[in-house]
């Protein structure tokens, strides 16, 4: 594609975000700055483990040494943690003793971490997923604690397993149909965040975001008027399969292999698979994907 046509791809048209008010700001700025109109229209959000005395466990164990690798898969897995040991008056950094290595999947989640002041150890360089972190794992024993969601399939804990090492998943949060409830929900500061606004938008870091409910989301599908929907997480493509299909013209962009391969089973035709899961790596792919087609 040329350059011109790239830098035109996207202009002016609406592209649907399906994360939470509070995950969506990075994207949608990036979105706007390529030219497109992002709209939001949350559809999973997350809330705190129903079993907390099995993460406070988990975490007791980790500070006490009893692991030698923390595996974070995810941001929200970070707030998790950290929500935990805030609940004991501490950072996430004070419960991993120096011996403890860490390990993370995507670029998003290293660097939340490392603004916690936690050294990330291992990352895939190439398919940022967790097919890609058991491509780079040692092979040997180890003792490793995998907090996760609680839909997370087996994949990565039997691949961990297969390379030799102990694994210790436990559920730090639930998936949940949006808006959480408030009092269950991760970040009880954003709760407000989560509610629907009369108003009909959000503020999400520096940008107001139209939010649109499902009803005008259908609509905006059957009249064209929606370009793409982009779907950061397998539970987010089950969410779209039950409440916005069928799509027509308006494309499915999954963020990663694993979004798009959950698309495929629920016959979702994917449009584009973001090379990178980031907002840069979504905007490359939309760019790419709309460089042929007439606005």
């Amino acid at each position: 594609m040329s350059g011109a046509a790239g830098d035109r791809a996207l202009l002016g048209r609406k592209i649907l975000i399906t994360r939470s008010p509070d995950r969506a700001g990075s994207l949608a700025r990036s979105l706007s700055a390529a030219g497109a109109e992002p709209l939001l229209l949350p559809l999973i959000d997350f809330e705190r483990a129903a079993d907390q005395d099995a993460l406070a466990e988990a975490l007791s164990g980790l500070s006490g040494g009893h692991f030698d690798w923390l595996v974070v898969s995810s941001i929200t897995t970070v707030r998790a943690l950290k929500a935990k040991a805030a609940e004991q008056g501490l950072e996430l950094s004070s419960l991993l003793p120096s011996g403890v290595r860490v390990a993370t999947i995507g670029p998003s989640s290293r660097r939340i971490l490392e603004a916690e002041g936690i050294r990330v150890d291992l990352a895939p360089e190439g398919s940022q997923s967790a097919a890609g972190l058991l491509e780079v794992w040692p092979a040997g024993p180890g003792r490793v604690l995998l907090p996760q969601a609680d839909i997370a399939d087996s994949l990565l804990s039997d691949g961990l397993a297969g390379k030799g090492a102990e694994v210790a998943a436990v559920t730090a949060y639930r998936t949940v149909d949006f808006p959480a409830r408030p009092e269950e929900r991760l970040d009880t500061e954003l709760a407000k965040a989560a509610a629907w606004s009369a108003a009909g938008a959000e503020v999400t870091g520096e940008q107001e975001l139209p939010l649109l409910e499902p009803a005008r989301a259908r609509a905006m599908i059957d009249d064209g008027a929606l370009a793409a929907v982009v779907a950061a997480s397998p539970s987010a493509a089950r969410r779209i399969a039950a409440t916005l299909l069928p799509l027509r013209d308006c494309r499915f962009i999954a963020i990663g292999r694993s979004t798009a391969a959950e698309a495929g089973e629920l016959g979702i035709p994917v449009a584009a698979t973001a090379k990178e899961p980031t907002p840069g790596g979504i905007v490359a792919a939309l760019t790419e994907l709309f460089s042929t087609v007439q606005p």
